[in-house]
């Protein structure tokens, strides 16, 4: 048994070097905040700044589109026309539907 002991190296022995590796083991896996954790999270914040600026983006292209019809009433008609069918009184509307497009 004495043998067993003797044959240890010196640093296991140490008990500041055994609280510190505790303490690290604590840390990384068994704590609230642990490595597993601040990685999952870390992605996640990637992914929202991520779709934060898509958004921004989205958001000028909407601006810019809304200034623009603003500001020209053809462009605001045919973007009216267009996008929700509206129409004069005096004219008719005709939506063609193509077969191949039809999912049946």
């Amino acid at each position: 048994m004495r043998d067993l002991y003797n044959n240890i190296p010196p640093i296991l022995k140490n008990f500041y070097f055994i609280s510190f590796v505790g303490v690290l083991i604590w840390v990384l896996v068994f704590d609230k905040n642990d490595l597993i954790t601040h990685i999952k999270l870390q992605k996640e914040l990637n992914r929202i700044e991520e779709q934060l600026i898509f958004f921004k983006n989205k958001i000028n292209e909407v601006e810019k589109d809304k200034n623009e019809l603003e500001g020209n009433q053809e462009l605001l008609e045919k973007y009216a026309r267009e996008q929700y069918l509206m129409k004069k009184e005096s004219e008719d509307i005709y939506i063609i539907e193509n077969k191949e497009n039809k999912s049946e």
